[in-house]
């Protein structure tokens, strides 16, 4: 068989450097010398301005360009991810010079750091939407996220508590915690609030309601110093909110909290409707100055009250106490619906995913359905005589 002949052709790669395209026929090799001094070649069509485009210029532009759409949650999320987790690996990097090596590199250093995987799952979908978007917009040729089996890169994800304390941890907090922020760990612990749903609780029937005995889970306090003046309230996690029966030991702590610990009216804007309406808000929980908790005000303060109590560093957080209650349910054997409603997860697959380990496991008796049988069996043959 004859060797064909290789024809070379420069062209420019995608981290802008000079590279020859090989073609085994000449047609081929000026056909695409036509398009690409016409500038219809797809390495070609890129502007040189845009050849040079950093990730983080060209994220900028991403986030920018779609957040008007983002709730306010999203907003402060993906800005954080892509400033604290993505530019300082990618953002000084040509946008073009993103490989699938790289991704792969950066995602074995974070696993090796010990990033959980939950989170870096968040920040491979953060990247894999600016890069993906890039494709459209013509700047790159490809994504190089789309090589990445994430599924097999973080085999064995799951959504199973890393640490969840007993009685006595739960009792050893509430022991240190001050008596003004004391009933804000009933809730977490006897009600399952997530932490931001527990400082955003009101005293009112719109959220305690004592006469019904019923908790109306259906805010929480947020946090973003450039919106609404920094604090507002919304709606809880997507798809969580709820009403859910209200402890009766929860209930009496909170009335005794009350009146230990008179509410504080706070002028907050209000987005759970959807509209921004500006209310005062009776907070159950604020610093000993009146003012309600930023994440990281809280945050201080939970650290030294987790020290204090011997409660783990890396997964002795507030919603360690969700996960107390969740699985007190479960060994006193509530049924798993019961325990999606209160939970309020938005599938009961969640819950038996999240909590598989503590279901009690059944021993189901061997020939249970043959012996049912015979003995309906029995029942016919003596009918008959």
């Amino acid at each position: 068989m004859k060797q064909r002949d290789v024809l070379a052709h420069q062209v420019v790669d995608a981290s802008g450097q000079a590279r020859e395209r090989l073609f085994e026929r000449k047609v081929d090799a000026d056909d695409f010398d036509a398009r690409a001094r016409a500038g219809v070649a797809h390495e070609a069509k890129v502007q040189q301005s845009e050849r040079h485009l950093t990730f983080k210029e060209y994220g900028e532009r991403w986030r920018l360009s779609r957040e008007v759409g983002w709730a306010l949650e999203t907003r402060k999320r993906v800005e954080s991810n892509l400033r604290c987790h993505l530019y300082p690996v990618f953002g000084d990097r040509l946008l073009r010079a993103i490989r699938l090596t790289t991704v792969l590199e950066w995602l074995t250093r974070r696993l090796g750091e010990g990033t959980p995987k939950s989170s870096l799952k968040l920040y491979v979908e953060l990247l894999d939407a600016v890069l993906s978007a890039a494709v459209t917009d013509k700047l790159i040729p490809d994504n190089p996220c789309d090589g990445v089996k994430l599924a097999q890169v973080l085999r064995g994800l799951t959504h199973a508590p890393k640490w969840v304390p007993t009685e006595d941890e739960v009792l050893a907090l509430l022991d240190v915690v001050p008596a003004r922020y004391r009933a804000a760990v009933w809730l977490g612990a006897g009600q399952g609030c997530r932490f931001g749903e527990a400082l955003g609780m009101e005293h009112s029937a719109r959220c305690v309601d004592q006469e019904r005995g019923k908790l109306h889970i259906i805010q929480q306090l947020r946090y973003a110093p450039q919106e609404y003046g920094g604090f507002y309230i919304s709606e809880p996690k997507a798809g969580s909110a709820g009403t859910i029966d209200l402890d009766p030991v929860v209930g009496q702590i909170l009335t005794e909290h009350v009146q230990q610990f008179p509410p504080v009216p706070v002028d907050l804007v209000d987005i759970t409707t959807g509209d921004p309406v500006r209310r005062t808000v009776p907070l159950l929980f604020t610093t000993s100055r009146g003012n309600p908790f930023t994440d990281r005000t809280w945050s201080r303060e939970w650290a030294d009250w987790r020290d204090a109590a011997g409660w783990p560093k890396e997964h002795g957080t507030f919603h360690a106490l969700r996960h107390f209650f969740a699985t007190t349910l479960i060994t006193n054997h509530a049924e798993p619906q019961e325990v999606q409603r209160l939970l309020r997860h938005k599938t009961l697959r969640i819950t038996l995913e999240t909590y598989v380990h503590w279901w009690p496991k059944r021993e189901r008796p061997k020939g249970l359905v043959g012996a049912v049988l015979r003995a309906a069996g029995s029942r016919g043959v003596q009918d008959q005589s």
